[in-house]
This record gives C-alpha cells, structure tokens and sequence, in this order.
C-alpha cells in the first residue's frame, strides 16, 4: 500500500509533472496496435481503489501537476469518476484518456469541469478504416459523435492520429477533425510495444521517443512504476511495495532515466511531429 505524503513539496520530485495512471487493461475495443494488448476480456490488475486513491494524493503532496486517467478504457473502471473528483479536490489537473466509444449522459458534467481536459485517438476519415484498426464496428461513428459533442460543449479535446497502415488517412483525419473544432491535434509513428512488437522480438527502450522519465512517469494496473505507459516493460518498482516518493527518488528510477535516449537522439524528423508520445499535451499513449 502506497504511503501518504504529509506535507506539499515545492517542486515535484524527479522533475516529474504529469503522471500517467493506467486504471486498467479493460476495453470495449481490441485495437491492433494497443501497447497494453486490452480488451473487452482483460482486467482491472492489482491495483485496489484504495492504491489508486493513495498514489493521486501522493501525486498531488509530490508537486505532480496533472494526472492522466488512461487503460485501457479508464472510464470502463468502476471508480474513475472519484479518482478524477480527487485529484480535482487536490488541485491536479485530470485528463481522462478515453477512446470516447461510449460517454454516458451524465458524464458530461463532469468531463465540463475546470481543470478536467479529455484526450482521445482517432484514425481516419474512413470508417472502414478506422474501425478495422479498432477492432469493433461502428467506433468511427461512436467516437465521432462524442469528439463534436465534446467541442459544441466548450471541452479542450486532445486528439492523437498513429500512422499504422499503409496509406493511412492520417492527414485526412486531421482535416476532419480540424472540421470540427478540434484545436489539439497530433501524430506519431507506430511503436513496437504491445501487440505492435513483432513475436520474438526483445522490448528495447530505443523505440522510446526519449521523454520517458523526462517530466512524466506512469503506474501500470500492477502497480508497477514505469517512465511512461510506453516503456512499460522496464519497471522502477511497484507502488504497493514502496511508496511513490521513495521510487521516484531511488536508485532504480535514476538507472531508467540514465538508459533512456535522449529526444534528440530518439527522434528524427520523421519520428512524429512532437516527438512525445506520452505526454497529455502532445501525441496520445494509448496506442
């Protein structure tokens, strides 16, 4: 069980300002490229309610700024709805990271709040497309729908487009999204993690982008520690072992950071166009 901190620090320990929580590996979509391989068939993990409600106070008592609820399909966890009322009681900015497949009436008050942003992935202007990239029919229409209601409500929407089939639609898809008012828009290459790595290939942390660590961490449904929810196979530690604050300022964290390449060497100019694929503000992890 993660320990409370008891009193704010001034800066956020390790330099870490966002900090991605993947609630769990539940989705109603199988997308072919998704890094934590979910599905409608896939869990919740370890992590208890209370191990959530633990490390967002600890985030907030660390200096963390923002909290990202990703999975999976975070909103698919019985509990975000008070995991995002916390961190916004705790003054976190909280973006829930969701494929916008289903958004319950009710939802929308929440998602209108003051500090609350929402960040989705889109595909194509082609629903064939899209959806076969999914793996349901009709989640071009359904995630359509909630991105225009979302925009129409006055909700910052964050979008991210991956480049994974050949001739994708990807610069359709932005227009069409630019269409309909979407102001943050961002691509990135597939990466190699999840059911995008090839079978008998080794995880190496040169597919990362080089932000991992660098201002952001991530706590897998294990509970485990990682640099993003990208570089998950190279966990720090786990939450419910050892508190948040001790992980991120131990040896094992300082080890991560020091094998990750740096962006520039990471990145080319062909790699995405903000060279970021785990941060809330840029390209979108839930790929």
């Amino acid at each position: 069980m993660t320990v409370i901190m008891e009193s704010p620090a001034n800066a956020p320990v390790a330099g870490i300002e966002s900090l991605e929580l993947e609630l769990t590996g539940k989705c109603q979509l199988s997308c072919t490229h998704c890094l934590s391989e979910s599905s409608p068939q896939a869990t919740h993990g370890s992590m208890t309610p209370a191990d959530w409600r633990a490390v967002i106070t600890d985030a907030a008592a660390l200096g963390i700024r923002t909290i990202q609820l990703i999975g999976g399909e975070p909103t698919v966890h019985p509990h975000w709805r008070e995991f995002t009322e916390l961190g916004l009681s705790l003054g976190l900015h909280v973006e829930v990271y969701s494929n916008l497949f289903h958004v319950a009436p009710d939802w929308w008050e929440l998602f209108e709040r003051d500090g609350v942003t929402l960040g989705t992935s889109y595909y194509s202007d082609d629903p064939d497309e899209h959806d076969k990239i999914t793996g349901r029919r009709g989640s071009y229409a359904r995630t359509r729908c909630n991105i225009r209601e979302a925009v129409m409500r006055g909700i910052t929407v964050r979008v991210g487009i991956v480049d994974i089939l050949p001739g994708q639609h990807v610069a359709e898809a932005r227009a069409e999204l630019e269409s309909m008012g979407v102001k943050h828009i961002n691509t990135d290459r597939m990466r190699a993690v999840g059911r995008a790595q090839l079978p008998g290939v080794v995880p190496t942390l040169e597919e990362m982008c080089g932000r991992c660590t660098r201002g952001r961490a991530a706590i897998l449904p294990n509970g485990d520690l990682a640099g993003c929810v990208l570089s998950r196979d190279f966990p720090a530690g786990n939450v419910r072992e050892i508190r948040l604050a001790d992980l991120l300022s131990g040896s094992k964290w300082s080890e991560l950071a020091a094998r990750i390449p740096a962006p520039r060497a990471a990145c080319g100019p062909d790699d995405s166009n903000d060279c970021d694929p785990a941060n809330t503000t840029a390209c979108d992890p839930a790929y």
